[in-house]
């Protein structure tokens, strides 16, 4: 077993035996005389860092990540991840993209041992944040926190390069060649819950995302709408601060496939974004549609009480206040309750997103991309972006935003693209460096008339030859 600050020293040694190659390969850029980033990444979550190292790792070293956390609370693990664990195996691969002494399980043997990593069964969701505050600072990430993106617009830098205006909702401007967009679940629309319930005193319903005080919830009657993971997790937690707990499960029979424990293998993550769209439509639209099934875990979490009730093919189809309770209508009849969670997802709504607001309608769908057969239409499915294959937007009109091929999207509306990519810690290590290698290919193909040039002035002398002992004819 080594130390923390040993696997420290191994880490940075690591990082210098396999920096190459070394040489730095991008011009610097300007607007109006201030330096241009090459590349803002919006998100400093998980995706964020992830892409942000793979940046630095090939020389693209003048870039930042900004997020709209405080630090230390980026990403969903200290606010609406209801879970005690994670739900992937542990001895994943991740951010570490492939180097060793980056892994979740160097961080914590340097910690606990090795032994301990043994008996270790799921990664706790408070050691895998720690582990990611630990990832940040080992690798030197520039990021900058409290800082919320509020538009994007197109623009020029003083050598003529294309580039993206960034403002933030505090008034700060950051230029950048590229923008990635690791913006999480709800990065290409909003949380979403039906209108009847949304039409609720906010005081008496939440989204699995919201803050919750459970705490308040304690001897009172709590109607959870949803069968995933996350309804779970909610309704678990509820319990556990004393709460009775309907679930509600709109299908017939709850998922208890996970779909995404099939598609986990290196030719599915590498390469479904390659194939056809018909066949991207019709396998990743099965997967999408089979929906996130629960672990064991989470069931037998929820199971240990026995004020728990779970009702299966019941959909809310209506609600309402009746003598400060609420009424839920079901298939089942009316329920009474004191204050419903939906765990219901997010909808693709670019028009929600203020960033992307202003050119919502300019950004392809896969409706306007593609025509499934009958038996597979989805207006679901059709509001997914239709992405380029280095996760750039595309436009719904050829012509009319050619900028939008500077910002690239990953995050969740990635997934009918190129599957689970952007929002599984499985397929990091396959989808950041595809991510990455978009984005350097745009920024050489940009440049490639200075490199050009730069070739043809390069006059760096390996020897310097002895005139007097050559013999010119």
């Amino acid at each position: 077993m080594i130390s923390l600050e040993a696997l420290e020293v191994c880490v940075r040694r690591d990082l210098e035996l396999t920096a190459h190659p070394r040489a730095k390969w991008l011009a610097p850029h300007a607007v109006g005389g201030e330096p241009a980033l090459d590349v803002l990444v919006v998100g400093a979550g998980q995706s964020g860092l992830a892409t942000g190292f793979a940046l630095l790792r090939d020389k693209v070293e003048n870039i930042l990540l900004i997020d709209k956390a405080p630090r230390d609370m980026e990403g969903p693990w200290s606010t609406y991840a209801r879970m005690p664990t994670l739900r992937s195996t542990k001895d994943q691969n991740g951010p570490d993209l492939g180097m060793p002494s980056l892994t979740f399980q160097a961080w914590f043997e340097a910690q606990w041992g090795a032994e301990a990593f043994v008996q270790l069964d799921l990664i706790p969701k408070g050691q895998w944040h720690d582990y990611l505050r630990w990832f940040r600072d080992i690798t030197g990430l520039p990021v900058r926190n409290d800082t919320a993106l509020r538009s994007l617009e197109p623009g020029l830098t003083d050598q003529g390069a294309r580039c993206i205006k960034a403002t933030s909702e505090d008034g700060h401007v950051f230029y950048a060649r590229k923008v990635i967009l690791a913006t999480g679940q709800d990065g290409t629309g909003r949380w979403w819950m039906p209108s009847f319930v949304e039409k609720l005193p906010p005081a008496m319903r939440a989204h699995t995302c919201d803050h919750i005080d459970f705490e308040s919830l304690r001897g009172r009657t709590v109607a959870v709408l949803g069968a995933g993971a996350s309804a779970f997790d909610n309704a678990a937690t509820a319990l556990e601060h004393g709460a009775i707990v309907h679930l509600f499960c709109r299908r017939a029979e709850p998922m208890v496939v996970q779909p995404y424990r099939w598609l986990t293998f290196a030719g599915f993550m590498r390469h479904i974004g390659d194939m056809t769209d018909a066949w991207r439509w019709r396998i990743l639209g099965y997967v999408l549609g089979m929906r996130e099934g629960f672990p064991p875990a989470t069931y037998d979490r929820v199971q240990a009480f026995s004020t728990f009730t779970m009702h299966v093919g019941a959909p809310w189809t209506n609600a309402s206040v009746v003598d400060g309770r609420i009424r839920l209508d079901t298939l089942h009849g009316p329920f009474i309750a004191d204050f419903a969670i939906c765990g219901t997802g997010v909808v693709h709504d670019f028009a929600a997103r203020p960033e992307l607001s202003a050119f919502a309608n300019r950004i392809a769908r896969w409706s306007d991309r593609y025509t499934p057969p009958a038996a597979e239409e989805s207006e679901r499915l059709g509001g997914f972006p239709y992405l380029a294959p280095d996760y750039a937007f595309t436009e719904r009109n050829p012509g009319e935003a050619p900028w939008l091929r500077d910002i690239h999207l990953f995050g969740i509306g990635a997934t009918l693209s190129f599957g689970p990519s952007a929002s599984s810690i499985n397929a990091m290590t396959i989808a950041v460096p595809k991510l990455v290698a978009g984005i350097t290919r745009g920024l050489f193909e940009a440049d490639i008339e200075s490199h050009w040039a730069a070739l043809q002035a390069y006059d760096v002398k390996q020897v310097e030859l002895d005139q007097q002992r050559l013999v010119r004819s």
